[in-house]
């Protein structure tokens, strides 16, 4: 269970810390569903940043039409995970497509999940974790026409707003977006939390030195 009952009902500012989160979109990413978790994460005291395949910027979708523009800030190849405390995978057909075709995409997306890092996938965006072969035994959600893709990774599909399973949060459409930043602060900071306390426990009790008895 969350320590942080709800992002709505905590207080936003700083609680992130200035903890950098990966978004992962190329061309044709559902404007919405890049846009409103960015803002979250902002609002929450985190820093949002946008990774692709290639320099410049990309451009959204929105109604099935081009939208904004948005700047990449760093290309896949030159990034790690340890650099981030999350990932968010936004959806809309073209990018998750686009994305999950790239080597290095696929082995990030199985590295944060495989070091217990929260990551957000909307819409098409569960995609990348089929092709990150990380669904066997988990549940989740997406945009209903991927519900087999993810039966047959291994996954079960549910037609929920919000699924949160081992830190690895998934929603439908636009129309889940407040759920859907809701559970990715919630999980973010949780795993700050937890980490941080890890981080105490090896300083007080180093690996060399042997645990106090009972």
């Amino acid at each position: 269970m969350s320590r942080i009952s709800s992002f709505k009902h905590a207080d936003e500012t700083g609680l992130l810390h200035g903890k950098k989160v990966a978004f992962i979109a190329a061309d044709g990413v559902q404007q919405e569903e890049l846009e409103v978790p960015w803002n979250a994460i902002r609002a929450a005291g985190g820093i949002p940043e946008l990774i692709s395949i290639n320099s410049g910027e990309i451009t959204s979708t929105i109604n099935g039409e081009h939208g904004k523009k948005f700047k990449v800030d760093k290309v896949i190849d030159d990034i790690k995970q340890v650099d981030f405390s999350a990932l968010v995978i936004p959806g809309g057909l073209k990018s998750p497509d686009t994305m999950r075709m790239n080597a290095n995409v696929v082995a990030l997306v199985r590295s944060f999940v495989d070091h217990y890092k929260p990551v957000a996938a909307i819409c098409h965006g569960p995609w990348l974790l089929v092709d990150a072969d990380v669904l066997r035994g988990r549940r989740l959600t997406s945009y209903p026409s991927l519900k087999k893709d993810i039966e047959n990774a291994g996954g079960e599909w549910a037609d929920r707003a919000v699924i949160v399973e081992d830190r690895i949060i998934t929603s439908r459409t636009p129309q889940d977006l407040p759920q859907f930043c809701d559970a990715l602060i919630v999980q973010i900071a949780d795993s700050i939390e937890e980490r941080a306390l890890d981080k105490a426990v090896e300083q007080s009790f180093p690996a060399s030195d042997p645990l106090p008895g009972p």
